[in-house]
């Protein structure tokens, strides 16, 4: 049986997914892996990725290709986003990437990665809630991707915008006291008021929240330690839950977060300013709330690159 590997190497995790189809041909997950490396660790203001970021992320990229291969694995796609993108160097790191794990890692726009985002977001959510429109929020450490389009029709997407604001950027940016100044909090709103300005109003819709932040706050919410998809994904928060979760974590230092259950100590630093983006971009769409997903960029990868007639490799 074909084993495939979806390695999303992002601004502040690198996820891994392996998968097998089923006898109807659905992919059931094997093997999921999340590891924070920071790979974006002050590109917003160097501009390149730090030889700390790429070695944390070429030792996690090697060792789940190792796992990946133990499975069986010989079909794989590996995608890189923000921190990447916007590097000076970060052709040496696809480099390095291939030289150290022997597979090859691909840059990806913001406009594809929304559209990947919301492949995976539709084949989990669109028999949900048919002929709705769904606005899809992936929310990461480098940007944060919109997505609306229509249930039932994974291609069918009305508008999709990448923004270079996500909880890594922001907080390198913003945030160097602790606990985090009021008037701290009050520029990341203004920034955050400005650039989603520009929104247009979706209408009736379902808001659908993917990726690390979102997955965070809703197990911090909900005291979910240790960490369990099932208990996740498909879960919701309300807009008040969130606004009530980011007054929390804004307010209390460092150390105190990191003991919180349901956040990783590595995420402690950063889920302050991803509350933030979520309880703006909620109140931007006029949404009361937004439905959890556990599986965002690495299933649409999965998705794209291995359907019923690809056949992608290294």
């Amino acid at each position: 049986m074909n084993h495939y590997a979806a390695i999303d190497i992002g601004t502040n995790s690198v996820l891994l997914l392996v998968a097998q189809r089923d006898a109807g041909g659905v992919f059931q997950p094997i093997l999921e892996r999340a590891e924070i490396t920071r790979l974006g660790r002050g590109v917003d203001r160097t501009h390149r990725l730090s030889e700390r970021g790429i070695e944390d992320t070429l030792q996690v990229l090697a060792s789940y290709v190792g796992q990946a291969r133990a499975l069986g694995v010989q079909k794989w796609v590996v995608s890189a986003t923000s921190a990447a993108r916007d590097a000076e160097n970060g052709e040496e790191f696809l480099s390095r990437a291939r030289e150290r794990a022997g597979v090859g890692v691909r840059i990806i726009s913001g406009d594809l990665e929304a559209q990947l985002v919301y492949s995976a977001v539709v084949v989990d959510f669109g028999k949900r809630f048919p002929n709705q429109t769904l606005v899809v929020i992936d929310i990461g450490g480098g940007s944060t991707e919109f997505i609306y389009g229509r249930a039932g029709a994974a291609r069918e997407i009305s508008f999709r915008r990448s923004y270079d604001v996500g909880s890594v950027r922001l907080t390198e940016r913003y945030f160097n006291t602790d606990p985090i100044r009021d008037q701290d909090r009050v520029r990341v709103y203004s920034e955050l008021g400005k650039t989603f300005s520009e929104l247009p109003p979706p209408g009736p819709s379902v808001v659908i929240g993917v990726a690390g932040t979102v997955t965070t706050l809703f197990a911090v919410q909900n005291r979910i330690e240790p960490y369990d998809p099932a208990k996740v994904h498909g879960g919701k928060l309300t807009l008040e839950e969130v606004r009530s979760l980011a007054n929390q974590l804004c307010g209390i230092p460092l150390e105190e977060r990191m003991r919180l259950p349901g956040l990783l100590p590595k995420r402690a630093d950063v889920i302050c300013a991803g509350a933030l983006i979520l309880e703006t971009a909620l109140e931007k769409l006029g949404a009361a709330d937004c439905v959890i997903s556990d599986r965002g960029l690495r299933w649409g990868l999965l998705l794209e690159h291995f359907g019923p007639t690809s056949d992608a490799s290294p």
